[in-house]
């Protein structure tokens, strides 16, 4: 029985059913990885592999713990819950990336614009927590409140002919 279960996982000739098993053991671990971040961004969310879907089991929803536990596809949630499972994506990623050595630094590029004052705290204060943790934080935005909030920043102005001035500000 052993056997015959391990012949069905990697029994195609070009590796592909292996590939899939493989790939599912990381997305499971991923989001468990990510919900772990989610828990703490916005407890009303959690991420889990699909059961069914165009990418069969290697596609994820969302579970809303407010409306009953309803999964839904993430392609469903708004702007801003959208940057915040991806937030604790990346930061589940990165753990998962790092295994046993210690990943140090994230950068986040865009994604503020579309938040509202609300989700826009959480996400600070969540970056916050982080930077507290010892990680090194840096968000490359243009959203005035997070300008306001950030107190060392390297601000980058465009200049006539393609130059551009940096400028230090702590």
């Amino acid at each position: 029985v052993r056997w015959d279960k391990l012949r069905a996982l990697i029994g195609s000739a070009d590796g592909s059913l292996f590939a899939r098993f493989a790939q599912g053991l990381t997305l499971e671990r991923l989001t468990v990885l990510a919900n772990r971040h989610l828990v703490q961004l916005n407890p009303r969310y959690s991420i889990r592999r699909a059961a069914d879907g165009e990418a069969g089991d290697l596609e994820l929803e969302i579970v809303d713990h407010y409306q009953a536990d309803a999964a839904r596809p993430m392609r469903s949630l708004s702007g801003g819950e959208s940057f915040l499972v991806s937030l604790a994506l990346a930061l589940g990623l990165s753990e998962l990336a790092s295994g046993r050595t210690s990943i140090e630094s994230l950068f986040i590029d865009e994604g503020f614009g579309s938040l509202d004052a609300d989700t826009l705290e959480i996400a600070m204060s969540a970056l916050e927590n982080l930077q507290a943790g010892g990680k090194t934080i840096g968000v490359i935005s243009h959203v005035p409140a997070m300008q306001e909030r950030i107190a060392a920043q390297i601000n980058v102005t465009k200049e006539s002919g393609g130059c551009s001035r940096v400028r230090i500000v702590a």
